[in-house]
């Protein structure tokens, strides 16, 4: 029988030197062998993985991204408002996460809801990220806005907005005239109050072309410096994302302006991180999210989301050290508990009782090879966002998954207790804990 080993030199022929965007998966055979039989230890180990996402779009400018955790993420029907020292705590972390902009609140809401805006934006002066609140185009909106930045003495956005849509309109009894009207009178006004003004229209993923052609014209010519295509109800989806974001880029390049363009989506057919990624590759250039896609109904984008695949895209070099201190501080404080299965920072994102999964798993921490560990079961690495793999024993986990237990808590994995707690596993519901696995091995 001819041996089954194969050499590196060969081996890198075949997969190593193959140049990153066009290299090609070894047979199966051959992979097998790789895996089995050949030193890791010097090579290259980003060549075990062929991307199907490559090559990805090119960008054509930097991507921001606007926060709207305290505003948006509150208007969730059970949020509750965090205190104003942990909303300070969630600017701060905001800020290291490299997020631009967050939007505080509706200065139109109440008195209180001005004074913790006050307090925000002070916090914010000494920082990089900006403020921006939420008004209607409306002058008993903004003219709070302007007398706040009178007293504070920095800057802050305006994000004017209406609604734009047919079934809107006809709900509200309002012509297209009136809502034409009501956006020049409110960007013009806060424009001429020296504010930057973001004109956001509400449920442009329903309205008509020509009416957002009009609308943002319009907007632009009275002093606005960012325009905000809005899919409130969560309707579109990735390929109507993308025309109807083409479709804003040339209404700004027909009118020769340098005007940036945001993206804002809600989640209620489940496409709003998705929309979003799209949005970005058909020219948005701040895109909006909150923590844990916490907002109205099924919620917004969710941020912590964003950044992570844009990180893992190269699209964006953020650290992403405080991303799970900032989901958590989110949770904590508006009361929205994290679902065991949320990617990335969910109870089970990184944890594996299956008997196959587990074994591939241990096989690469038995290398030594945190790297292959992180990778070889999960297309998120865990340790990129402080986190780490997890091996628990289940109803269908195998010896692999015992063995590891046991040893991970200093005990000798016998094949005597392997096979007793592998019996009280398969009786089980359940994954055991690790108590549970260990008075199992002792049983």
């Amino acid at each position: 029988m001819p041996s089954l080993e194969i050499s590196r030199a060969t081996v890198r022929k075949q997969c190593v030197h193959r140049p990153k965007r066009s290299r090609t998966m070894l047979p199966t055979c051959r992979r097998h062998l790789f895996f089995k039989h050949i030193d890791m230890t010097n090579l290259d180990e980003t060549k075990l993985i062929y991307d199907w996402n490559t090559p990805y779009a090119e960008l054509a400018t930097e991507i921001q991204f606007d926060d709207e955790t305290l505003r948006d993420g509150l208007q969730s029907p059970s949020a509750v408002e965090p205190s104003l020292e942990d909303k300070i705590r969630l600017i701060h972390l905001m800020d290291d996460l490299g997020i631009h902009t967050a939007n505080v609140g509706l200065p139109g809401a109440s008195q209180h809801a001005r004074d913790h805006i006050a307090a925000l934006c002070r916090e914010m002066e000494s920082l990089a990220i900006t403020p921006n609140v939420a008004c209607r185009t409306m002058i008993s909106d903004i003219q709070p806005v302007a007398d706040m930045v009178q007293t504070l003495g920095s800057p802050v956005e305006v994000c004017a907005f209406i609604g734009s849509s047919g079934i809107r309109m006809f709900a509200e009894g309002w012509d297209f005239e009136k809502v034409l009207g009501l956006a020049k009178s409110g960007v013009e006004f806060a424009h001429k109050e020296g504010l930057p003004v973001m004109f956001v229209t509400e449920d442009t993923a329903r309205a008509k072309p020509e009416e957002v052609d009009a609308l943002y014209r319009a907007a632009i010519e009275a002093g606005a410096s960012r325009l905000c295509i809005c899919d409130t109800c969560g309707h579109i989806t990735p390929s109507g994302t993308k025309r109807l974001v083409t479709f804003v880029k040339g209404i700004v390049d027909d009118m020769g302006v340098d005007v940036g363009i945001d993206w804002h989506g809600h989640r209620d057919r489940g496409l709003g991180l998705a929309n979003s990624l799209a949005a970005i590759e058909a020219g948005a250039t701040r895109i909006h999210g909150t923590a844990l896609g916490i907002g109205e109904r099924a919620g917004n984008t969710e941020m912590d989301l964003l950044l992570a695949n844009l990180k893992l895209n190269g699209w964006i070099d953020n650290d992403m050290a405080q991303l799970g201190e900032y989901v958590h501080l989110a949770s904590e404080t508006i009361g929205s508990p994290i679902p065991h299965n949320y990617p990335i920072f969910g109870k089970d994102a990184f944890e594996t009782g299956t008997g196959v999964h587990a074994a591939a798993v241990v096989k690469a921490f038995n290398k030594g090879d945190h790297w292959l560990a992180d990778r070889v079961y999960s297309g998120v690495p865990a340790g990129m966002f402080g986190m780490e793999q997890s091996i628990k024993v289940g109803p269908m986990s195998g010896k692999s998954n015992v063995a590891w237990v046991l040893e991970k808590n200093g005990v000798q994995a016998t094949d005597q207790r392997i096979q007793q707690v592998l019996e009280a596993a398969k009786n089980s519901p359940r994954m055991l804990s690790d108590t549970e696995v260990l008075a199992a091995a002792h049983g």
